[in-house]
């Protein structure tokens, strides 16, 4: 990839694809290449933002605290995602961090670049507004998860949201840690422990000798969940509370 060039690397970016060669040619001579470490945060939370960060190879994910050290994992970010647009937009502070998993390849653009290609560029508006529509919807359910659902329900949704399918299995290739996912659901890590314990017990749950998760199908999972919080409405979890989102 470092044999690339920044032309090379925006065409390869969703979002950019549909530059005319000239505002391609712009961007090119603007951005910046990066390379992060695992663990460098490359926004965060309550700071002001001055750049757009595109990932070019690597993962992030999107990880909001509180004044108590608690966190909720948001989202995992992946090539051809990028961050930090919101605070370009509204100029406001970040609303969460995001931190890189891997070590990870971006794109570095900046605001005063940034603000030209959205007025010059229909295409690239377009796709911002759809993508902030999606993490709105995204929210949405996070909401709705944390407020309605018990802590069986919400833990087999981020199994099967993570989950794809290969040799007619749904399979989350990606070890996935109890830790990561009750900072996903809302929980402590002991009560996804035994959660998952639940459905590995019952059979919809199986864990391979490299890690990776196979599930039963979408629906059984989901009956799991809803059948066991039936049976128990005792939930041990540490909830967020929704102010804090």
């Amino acid at each position: 990839m470092a044999a690339l060039s920044n032309l090379d690397l925006l065409r390869r970016v969703p979002i950019f694809s549909a530059l005319t060669p000239s505002q391609i040619s712009f961007l090119a001579n603007t951005v910046q290449k990066i390379h992060v470490k695992r663990g460098t945060f490359i926004v965060k939370q309550g700071q002001i933002g001055d750049a757009l960060f595109v990932i070019l190879q690597g993962q992030a994910r999107v990880v909001i605290s509180d004044q108590r050290g608690r966190e909720v994992i948001l989202a995992t970010l992946g090539a051809g995602d990028y961050v930090g647009e919101l605070s370009l937009i509204d100029g406001c502070a970040h609303s969460a961090n995001v931190e890189a998993q891997t070590e990870t390849d971006m794109l570095v653009l900046g605001s005063a670049e940034f603000q030209v290609c959205l007025k010059t560029n229909i295409t690239i508006a377009q796709a911002m507004i759809q993508c902030l529509a999606h993490r709105l919807r995204k929210a949405d359910e996070q909401i709705m998860s944390l407020a309605l659902m018990d802590v069986y329900d919400r833990v087999s949704s981020v199994l099967v949201n993570a989950a794809e399918h290969a040799d007619n299995h749904l399979v989350i290739r990606n070890k996935i840690s109890r830790q990561d996912i009750a900072k996903m659901v809302g929980a402590t890590r002991e009560t996804v422990s035994r959660v998952m314990r639940d459905f590995e017990d019952q059979g919809f749950v199986t864990t391979r000798p490299d890690g990776s998760l196979i599930l039963a199908d979408r629906r059984s999972v989901h009956e799991r969940g809803t059948d066991k919080s039936e049976k128990s409405k005792q939930d041990t979890s540490s909830h967020f509370s929704l102010a804090s989102l």
